[in-house]
């Protein structure tokens, strides 16, 4: 009769252990699985403000609820006392070939918050990002998109821009534009520098001041190459670069400045003297 009571009393010892156990396991379990819905519901509300693509957003989302939850199971597997060195390992494996497949995009993560950091460019700026000019549309954490001057819409990775040069004509108050003029040798390179100083004065939204630049940049075999510098706003870039080949052409043709041509010097011997 005592071996019976004592192995009913131990049969209540661990039923009551395991029933124990049981308990916080299923505690563990619902209050493990609301800390990772609201982790969820945090991140989803944080992408959502950013304005991240709904499909990316699931994506992420899915990865992290994956993650937690096999995190979870493994420590209320620890709690029973199963051995999950192993299981563990194996998952350590696996996240270490995921965060190196994740590598390339939380590179660009990070630049993305560096960009939204330090604000390099905003949206609507004419810049050189990543070696593509084009107008800012779209500054996300992942990618930003712009439009190129042919009206084609192009995404960079915020890791490639963030690591390579960045050129943001927008934001300063006037820019520079390049063009050339060929004279003749035998044209009067005062006169006509003269000439082209006034004319491009005269092109709409080429600034007075800076005042347009014209000097001879080089010589060739044709005659001296000038260099004519107008400088606008950067919204009229192209309107004046434009207007100025064109005013160079007609000022200089209506002036009567000869139009320039190779020349070569040809010398002929008489092969009986």
């Amino acid at each position: 009769m005592e071996n019976v009571n004592r192995y009913q009393e131990l049969a209540v010892t661990y039923i009551t252990a395991i029933g124990t156990k049981i308990i916080a396991a299923l505690i563990f379990w619902i209050v493990g699985r609301w800390l990772i819905g609201l982790v969820g519901r945090m991140m989803q509300q944080a992408f959502e403000r950013q304005k991240l693509d709904p499909s990316l957003i699931r994506y992420i989302g899915n990865f992290v609820a994956v993650t937690l939850n096999i995190i979870l199971v493994v420590a209320i597997l620890g709690y029973f006392g199963v051995q999950t060195t192993t299981f563990a390992a194996l998952v350590a494996g696996v996240g270490i070939a995921v965060g190196a497949a994740w590598s390339g995009l939380l590179a660009n993560l990070a630049a993305g918050i560096f960009l939204i950091v330090l604000r390099p460019f905003k949206v609507t700026d004419f810049v050189t990002i990543g070696g593509i000019t084009g107008t800012i549309q779209e500054i996300g954490l992942f990618t930003t998109s712009l439009n190129t001057p042919d009206n084609i819409l192009t995404i960079i990775g915020n890791g490639k821009i963030f690591g390579d040069t960045i050129q943001n004509y927008t934001h300063n108050p006037f820019r520079r534009v390049e063009l050339k003029c060929q004279l003749a040798g035998s044209a009067d390179h005062l006169a006509a520098m003269q000439l082209l100083r006034q004319k491009l004065a005269t092109i709409p939204n080429v600034l007075k001041e800076p005042a347009v630049d014209v000097e001879i940049l080089e010589f060739n075999l044709v005659g001296p190459m000038l260099a004519v510098r107008p400088y606008c706003h950067n919204d009229n870039y192209w309107q004046v670069y434009f207007d100025g080949n064109r005013t160079i052409r007609e000022s200089l043709t209506e002036a009567g400045f000869p139009a320039p041509m190779p020349a070569q010097v040809v010398l002929m011997q008489n092969p009986q003297a």
